[in-house]
Parts: structure tokens; sequence; C-alpha cells
């Protein structure tokens, strides 16, 4: 950064660093050790989808590398579009298996980054729920590197637990990369698997 961004504020931008990812079992032990929540088995990945047969090349690719293990039991990968028109890849494996399912999203995230569509990629989302039928979200932020919680209030409605956000932020801490912004805690109404 040179002396003229730094007296316009302007900041360089942080590098993805999708390894980040792998941080997660680790974040899912204090969670539930912290706040009796523990992973549902279902991850997803959100993009802003883009017109041309190299795109939709790509995401074919993701979805075959994803469905390889649908005839040894696997479930096949679900791909859906928000009301916003951005387009998620759900997927699914045993609530036990997270590091299989971290990896899954990894590598779509790594697939389209690595097929120059790294700018279209938003977030990657893990899902948790605890004993009381709460859910909560750890959202990765592709752009910032950086993770964050979102907890929707129960029954429906577009209302989020605030204190619970919170409290599981100053829990994981110590295990993930956490986004200080606050304004940077996009709510993600209507995801799929949350």
């Amino acid at each position: 950064m040179g002396i003229l961004d730094a007296l316009f504020g302007r900041t360089k931008p942080v590098k993805p660093d999708l390894d980040q990812l792998f941080g997660v079992p680790s974040a899912a032990l204090t969670l539930e050790a912290a706040s009796g929540f523990r992973p549902t088995g279902v991850g997803s990945v959100c993009f802003a989808s883009v017109e041309g047969g190299a795109f939709v090349e790509v995401e074919q690719q993701v979805r075959a590398l994803l469905d390889a293990d649908t005839g040894r039991g696997g479930v096949p990968v679900e791909a859906s579009t928000d009301a916003y028109g951005y387009s998620w890849l759900l997927v699914r494996h045993p609530p036990e298996e997270l590091p299989e399912l971290v990896t899954d999203l990894h590598a779509v995230n790594s697939e389209l980054e690595g097929n120059g569509f790294g700018p279209q990629l938003l977030c990657s989302m893990v899902g948790f729920r605890d004993d009381q039928g709460r859910s909560l979200a750890l959202v990765y932020l592709y752009k910032r590197g950086t993770f964050y919680p979102f907890a929707p209030m129960p029954g429906g409605g577009e209302k989020r637990n605030s204190p619970l956000e919170l409290q599981v932020n100053a829990s994981l801490g110590n295990d993930l990369r956490l986004e200080k912004d606050l304004t940077r805690w996009f709510p993600v109404w209507g995801a799929p698997g949350l």
C-alpha cells in the first residue's frame, strides 16, 4: 500500500484464502462445547451466475465432481436460485462427516476460482442446529476471507438472533478468522439448507 492510499483511506482488498474453510471442523467442536450447536451435515456455496457457455460448463464440472460418489450412496448436489437471483449449490453429508462436507465446499470454490470465476463467488455456509431447534450458519465471505455467524430466529420471518450471533462470534475467535466489521454480517434469508 502506498502513501497516497494511506492518506485517502484506501486499502488493498483481502485476498481470499479458501484454506480458511478447513478451520470449520475444529470450530465446530468449540461451538458445540460453548453453545450446544452441532453440524447438520448441510453446506452450500453461493455465487452470481454468469451468462455463457464457459460458466455453464464449469458449473456442470463442479456438479459432476461432487456427484461422483452418488453411486456409493452419496447424496447428489442440489442447485437452486434464490429470490435475489443468486445461485446456490447445496451439499449434504451425514452430520459426523463435517470434514468431508468442508472438502466439498472447498472443491466448489476452488473449481470456480481456478476457472476464472472467483469474482462471482459470494459466500459459503455450513449449517448447525442445537437441541432447542435453533439454526445457525457459519458464513465464509469469499471476498473478505472471513467468517461470521448468522442465526435466524425460529419460526420463520426475517428476524435475526443477534445476541446469539455475538455469543458465537466471541466463542470462535481462536478458531476462525472472523469478520470484525459487523455491517458485513449480511443476512442470508432463504439460503438453502438453513
